[in-house]
Parts: structure tokens; sequence; C-alpha cells
């Protein structure tokens, strides 16, 4: 009979899915997830859980929780009670506060001290990047450098922790030979509430500069706070895993142009499907591009003007194109965090 892992999980995404499928090859995965943003529902939620922990109290080898928050401070306390060891796989949000950009849950004073307690108790705490431990942003204002990462805002916390990769499907996310690029086209994937985090300011602005060029956006709809749209970008909407590859496969270019980003799953996503990379110099995102693309230094509109046109102008983009893909088999494949998530979940 396989041992039981209880996951607790905020919000459902595809690395949660991942982890399920990866986690379900050895172990009798329950799942404990509820709609945590509705925050008049806290208590319940948290009354829920306290039940399914109790009825699997002494039967359960692991919990293990995507992202700290305010689901995650029952668990770690009934981990610790119970001698059931608790890990906190750390994805971005949960270890950032930019309030100036409306980012980060270590900028609500709930959260924080629940995030804050959650890395205190928790056995081990699993980043999905080096940088969501402690990074300096340059980027956003060179006058102005600012840290995150859950170590700068909690010095104090001593809890292990080891980096370990989000792992991405190269079978799926790949190369269409039927599909045919798109000369001078862009992609980019944010929501609403991302516009300027993921810099869609940015590139509504390059669009009014490269006339010839084509810009897409999935996510979302046209935004209502903008206004004077050049007739060359275009707002998707929220598309579907499979949508999302046809555009991966059709655009020559995908934008990275976060303020933050703990690691990029949508940027690999795109260099799986050998979409050339434009990404800005924060966290990891260098990390995942390498020599495989482009990096903008900083959050300025002249800068990337010039590195579109230097993109726009390399003759080596087929060659950049299958670079990229590589780079995400070679250093993201599902198999490493697989094989590093068993080693440390076996040796309990």
């Amino acid at each position: 009979m396989k041992s039981k892992i209880i996951y607790i999980v905020a919000l459902h995404s595809s690395f949660v899915d991942l982890d399920m499928t990866i986690l379900s090859k050895r172990y009798t995965v329950i799942l404990n997830s509820y709609k945590w943003q509705q925050k008049f529902l806290m208590p319940v939620f948290m009354f829920r859980q306290l039940r399914v922990l109790l009825k699997h109290a002494f039967s359960t080898k692991l919990i293990f929780i995507s992202s700290g928050g305010n689901w995650s401070v029952i668990p770690v306390v009934f981990g610790k009670l119970f001698s059931i060891p608790v890990f906190i796989v750390l994805n971005g949000s949960d270890c950032a506060s930019m309030p100036f950009v409306n980012f980060g849950n270590l900028r609500k004073f709930l959260m924080r001290n629940s995030c804050r307690l959650s890395y205190e108790l928790a056995g081990m705490l699993l980043p999905v990047s080096e940088s969501l431990v402690m990074t300096k942003n340059t980027y956003y204002s060179r006058e102005h450098p600012f840290f995150q990462g859950y170590k700068f805002f909690f010095p104090h916390v001593k809890t292990k922790y080891q980096v370990i990769f989000n792992g991405l499907d190269e079978v799926f996310w790949s190369k269409d030979d039927k599909a045919e690029r798109e000369n001078k086209s862009f992609f980019s994937v944010f929501s609403p509430n991302q516009y300027i985090l993921k810099g869609g300011d940015l590139i509504v602005a390059m669009a009014k500069r490269f006339p010839d060029c084509t810009f897409y956006i999935a996510g979302l709809k046209e935004p209502p706070q903008v206004s004077g749209l050049s007739s060359n970008v275009f707002f998707l909407g929220f598309l579907s895993p499979g949508e999302l590859k046809a555009y991966f496969n059709k655009c020559q270019f995908h934008f990275q142009l976060s303020i933050y980003e703990g690691f990029g799953l949508t940027l690999c996503e795109a260099m799986l499907c050998e979409c050339i990379p434009i990404g800005s110099d924060v966290n990891f995102i260098p990390g995942i591009i390498g020599d495989a693309g482009f990096i903008l230094k900083h959050r300025d509109e002249g800068l990337l003007e010039e590195l579109i046109r230097q993109a726009l102008q390399c003759e080596n983009k087929a060659e950049l194109g299958e670079n990229a893909r590589q780079r995400i088999i070679d250093n993201f494949g599902i198999e490493k965090r697989e094989q590093q998530l068993f080693s440390l979940i076996d040796g309990l």
C-alpha cells in the first residue's frame, strides 16, 4: 500500500498538476484545495483543513504545500504537533513585497505573518529558484535598487532549504513543423492585474515604435486603462494550453519583461517551442535564457527598442530557437524535478 502525502494547494496551476503527477507515481496524494481568495471563508477553510489533517494524521508520510500563505499555517502547526514533515514549495509571490506594483504576499500584514510562521515551522523549504531566497533588483530602478526574497524579509528563519527547479513537459511544449513563423512577431502572456508587473506598458509602447511588427498579448482582453493602442497590438484573452502552444509556434519572439519573476514557466514553454526569448534582468530569468536570447538590463523604453532592433537583425534566428529549446531540456526537464523530489521524500 502506498504511503500518503497531503498536498495543500491555494491556487490550482500547471505546476501543481505536474507535481501531482510526479508524486502520484509513488504515493497516494490527497489534494486539499479551497478558494482561499474568498477571505471571509478563511476560518471555514481552516476548520475543513484541520479535519482532513486529523483524518489522515497517523497514515501520512508528508505534508506538501504549494506556496506559503494563510493556507499553510494550520498544516505546519499540525505537522509539528504530530511529527509529520512539512515541505513548502516557494513559487514567487510568497517571497515578495512590491506594493508599488501591487504584488507580493508579503506586502499584506496577515499573509506576511502567515508566511513567516510557516517558514519557521516547516521542515524544508523548496524554492524554485535561488532568487526566491535573496535577490537584488536593479532592473526596475538603476538609482534605487531593492532586495526581495524570504531571507531578506525574514533573516531569522533558519529552516533548511533546497532549490528544486520547476520541470517542463518537453513532449507537449514542442515545435510544430507544420506551423509557419510570422515574421517580426512578438508574444507575451500575463493576467489583467499583471499588466505593469509583466511589462505590458513597455510592449504597447514598442508597438508604436515598430509599426511593421506584430505584438500578441494573451491572458487578458484590451485593458480599459490603455488608450490609443496601435493597430499592430492584439489582446487575445485567455488561451488554453493548446492555443498557447500554437502562438508559441507562430511567433518569432517571446517577451518576459517582468519586474519580478519567481521562475518563468511561460518563458520556458515558449523556449521549448523554439520561440526566441527577450527577458528582463530580474530573478532567474537570465539563468533560464542564458545565451539563447536577449536580456533587457533596465526597465527603459530606449534600451528595449535597441534590444528589439538587435533581435530583429540577428541572422541566426533558427539556431537561437533551437538553442532555446535545448537549454530548457538540458536544465529544466520533468525528470530532474522528479529525481530531486523523490530523493528528499524517500529519505524521510
